[in-house]
């Protein structure tokens, strides 16, 4: 019967825990006010992070862009640029958060998870995503 599973990548809550303190401590020493949110394989929220004054909308848009590169298994800038250069369709898609800085965590070649920024300009959430990203050593 096992042979019917392969070893099952999971992300787990400590690594979740690493990428949001380090997300945040980018965001920190440059001053921005972001909101972070960590989802595992199927797009379910791990863990999320709110840094003070950080706008309302953040949140929602936080969490979707993580779910969105998780769902396409790519960061949300790829998809960004596909509808940037007029594939307009893909804007259609229910819960797709087209914007940067969404990030698909990939563990040997499978993604187990994304982070989500927003709350600064695009460069910057993506900025925040990728620093939370390295703590993982990746």
């Amino acid at each position: 019967m096992t042979s019917f599973f392969r070893d099952a990548k999971l992300l787990t809550l400590d690594a979740a825990k690493h990428i949001a303190v380090a997300a945040e401590a980018e965001a920190a020493r440059n001053g921005w006010n972001v909101a972070i949110a960590v989802v595992d394989a199927s797009g379910s929220l791990m863990l999320f992070h709110r840094l003070d004054d950080t706008q309302v909308a953040s949140l929602d848009i936080a969490i979707g862009k993580a779910r969105t590169a998780v769902s396409f298994k790519r960061p949300t800038k790829a998809l960004e640029d596909v509808i940037i250069k007029g594939r307009t369709v893909l804007l259609a898609l229910d819960g797709l958060v087209p914007m940067e800085g969404g990030l698909p965590i990939i563990v040997d070649g499978r993604v187990v998870g994304a982070v989500g920024v927003s709350g600064v300009t695009s460069q910057q959430d993506a900025q925040v995503a990728a620093a939370g990203l390295a703590a993982l050593g990746g």
